[in-house]
């Protein structure tokens, strides 16, 4: 199963995605390529593949990226064998914008698109200060594409809340954990059952 994991910048997308990560398993994280440099804390292969321009292009030219957007004035997409070989044993998370996602639904139909949204305008432009990542410009410019992000979340399946750090993980838990429940992703096991029951005598 694929779950994309979308919502504005600041919203806590990355902490929430941790806590799951940690939290419940058979799930793997989808590793995105980029443009942008690198954050302190941040270490190629495991938060992004931070690669040039042209490595980029390149890879949108050979087909190679399930999606690609430009966010924040640089590129973010996520490669087809990075879907394919993390996907084949687990669930996988995808941490990906509103463009990102618009294109993964259209491409893979059985995703399911989950938006996160803080409880405010205003939480939003207090977490995005207190971070201390970005210049007063950049800030501005992640509000306003917050703004458009916010008009465009039409397209998702479901909506959670990041208030409360604890129940927004547990609602993501929730959603996950329903899905893998669902009948048609439990044939293999049923059909376990299935035989049991037609094997099976009465004493």
């Amino acid at each position: 199963m694929i779950f994309v994991i979308s919502g504005p910048s600041g919203c806590g997308k990355s902490t929430l995605i941790k806590q799951l990560l940690a939290g419940l398993p058979g799930l793997d994280f989808s590793v995105s390529h980029t443009t942008r440099a690198p954050r302190p804390e941040e270490v190629n292969g495991r938060d992004y593949y931070f690669v040039s321009l042209e490595e980029f292009q390149k890879m949108q030219a050979a087909g190679a990226l399930a999606e690609s957007a430009l966010v924040h004035g640089e590129w973010y997409g996520t490669s087809l064998a990075e879907i394919e070989n993390k996907s084949k044993d687990k669930d996988l998370i995808l941490d990906i914008d509103v463009q990102g996602a618009r294109q993964i639904k259209a491409r893979l139909k059985e995703a399911s698109l989950i938006f996160v949204v803080p409880p405010s305008f205003s939480e939003l432009e207090k977490r995005l200060r207190e971070r201390k990542t970005d210049s007063p410009q950049a800030i501005a410019l992640r509000l306003e594409n917050a703004r458009k992000e916010i008009l465009q979340s039409d397209i998702f399946d479901y909506l959670v809340i990041n208030g409360e750090l604890d129940k927004a993980v547990e609602e993501l838990r929730s959603i996950i954990i329903a899905h893998r429940c669902q009948f048609q992703a439990r044939q293999k096991e049923f059909r376990e059952i299935l035989k049991s029951f037609e094997a099976g005598s009465i004493s």
